[in-house]
């Protein structure tokens, strides 16, 4: 269910709170929630995953998505979880996964990655980057 982009970021479709026991048990030490409460019926709110998580031991922070693009203060708020990572792996998840990758990909383009080498990775964990290239490209710094 967790795919990788990398040794140590993963990401999924929507988590429950049983996947939480998954993603401990594989290293993860951070989850980030791109999902925004309340997106589709029945789906588990953000302040669940985060009681799992803290029972867990893992960190938890939510820089949500809605379906209409990415601003800035998501790309920051991402940046900082990379950070918050240290050692340890991070989880991300949204609706299928999808949010979370274009967010990392944008995220890292911005800090200097380039953007062939991103595709290439979220091509390998099921993830088309397109939608965002035009504008990883212009993150990328000259």
């Amino acid at each position: 269910m967790f795919r990788p982009l990398t040794d140590r970021i993963l990401v999924s479709p929507q988590i429950s709170i049983a996947d939480v026991a998954q993603a401990k048990a594989q290293g993860v030490t951070l989850i980030v929630n791109n999902r925004p409460d309340d997106e589709e019926p029945g789906q588990v709110n953000g302040a669940e995953i985060e009681a799992a998580a803290k029972d867990a031991g893992i960190a938890y922070v939510a820089v949500p998505v809605a379906h209409g693009g990415f601003a800035p203060w998501q790309l920051d708020g991402m940046a900082q979880a990379l950070d918050q990572t240290g050692d340890g792996k991070m989880l991300a998840y949204c609706r299928s996964g999808t949010r979370s990758t274009l967010l990392w990909a944008l995220t890292r383009a911005r800090a200097g990655d380039h953007p062939d080498v991103l595709a290439a990775q979220a091509a390998a964990a099921g993830y088309d980057i397109s939608p965002v290239r035009q504008i990883m490209d212009a993150l990328k710094p000259q």
